[in-house]
């Protein structure tokens, strides 16, 4: 038996499990048409989490209407749990409170998993520069596509959504692999970005706020 870093207690069965995904089932899904297979039932498919922090949550719930149809584009199964979604639409304002029920629902989420920073307040903190609120929800989770607007309509979150599966196209299925350690490391790495010689950061948590991290 092994111990993962955060405690987890792995079996001999989950260490051949992790060591088929990463050295079977990796390549196989590397593969330029299997990618392309993934990626489009991936991105044809979001759940988005049932999740509204403030008066941007009014258009994302308009979003969902016939008016605008938000299932035209396989994301109108709003689930009611985090287990059950792979996109959180942080939608208003996020306070240093909220900060750590945020991360939390985050976290509870499987991989893969993507998220939407929904409006002025969720993405930058908007006008309340404040003690209260955090100046962006990219401190305590990382963000695939923000939006801007206060509040964005309904077509500015279409517009996102259809980035965000643009940006799930260029990913590599399986960086989603559990490691042999039991931990996912997602790849951050697009197609079409091999020309950048810069070096990415090693995935992990990203920078909190000072004083979010003692609330976590």
């Amino acid at each position: 038996m092994a111990e993962h870093q955060e405690g987890i207690v792995l079996t001999t069965v989950d260490s051949i499990f992790n060591a088929l995904r990463r050295n079977v089932a990796a390549p196989v899904m590397g593969a330029k048409p299997v990618r392309g297979l993934v990626n489009w039932g991936r991105k044809s498919a979001l759940w988005p989490m049932t999740f509204g922090l403030a008066c941007c949550a009014i258009e994302m719930i308009a979003a969902g209407s016939s008016r605008f149809d938000i299932d035209r584009f396989g994301a109108g199964v709003f689930r009611p749990s985090p287990r059950q979604s792979d996109l959180i639409i942080v939608a208003g304002t996020v306070t240093l409170k909220m900060g750590p029920v945020v991360r939390r629902v985050y976290d509870q989420m499987p991989e893969p998993k993507w998220a939407i920073a929904m409006g002025a307040c969720a993405s930058t903190g908007g006008p309340f520069d404040s003690y209260s609120t955090m100046q962006g929800v990219d401190r305590v989770i990382p963000v695939d596509v923000y939006i801007p607007g206060c509040p964005p309509r309904p077509e500015a979150l279409l517009y996102g959504l259809m980035r965000l599966q643009d940006i799930i196209m260029r990913e590599a299925p399986s960086a989603y692999i559990f490691d042999s350690d039991g931990g996912v490391h997602r790849q951050r790495h697009l197609e079409g970005d091999e020309d950048s010689q810069e070096e990415l950061p090693p995935p992990g948590r990203p920078v909190l706020d000072p004083g979010v991290g003692d609330l976590l």
